[in-house]
């Protein structure tokens, strides 16, 4: 199912924000390329918020520890986390950022 998050303008390139879709906290993420990238907003090695973190060309650092994240995988780049984060698919469509959320 997909879902209308914001329009593209509302995420400056090269950073993210954080929205909730049911229960699940996302960091959008809109890069410097113009790419846009969604995935869990818990840094896995603790309870912080990566959409508040460095966004990179292809990377997410979470501002406390300095973990980085692929932002197409999710997978940690570095330590101290080692545990992935999920990834959702994100996609523009007229100017509008949405969400394929599995609702299962």
């Amino acid at each position: 199912m997909s879902t209308r998050i914001c329009e593209l303008s509302a995420i400056k390139p090269g950073s993210a924000i954080r929205v909730k879709v049911g229960d699940d906290a996302i960091a959008i993420v809109h890069t410097k390329a113009g790419q846009v990238y969604a995935l869990g907003d818990k840094c896995s090695h603790g309870e912080i918020s990566l959409s508040e973190g460095f966004v990179d060309d292809d990377t997410i650092e979470c501002w406390a520890h300095g973990a980085k994240f692929s932002l197409e995988t999710g997978k940690p780049l570095s330590l101290p986390a080692y545990e992935p984060v999920k990834t959702y698919e994100a996609f523009v469509e007229n100017g509008d950022v949405f969400l394929e959320i599995d609702q299962a």
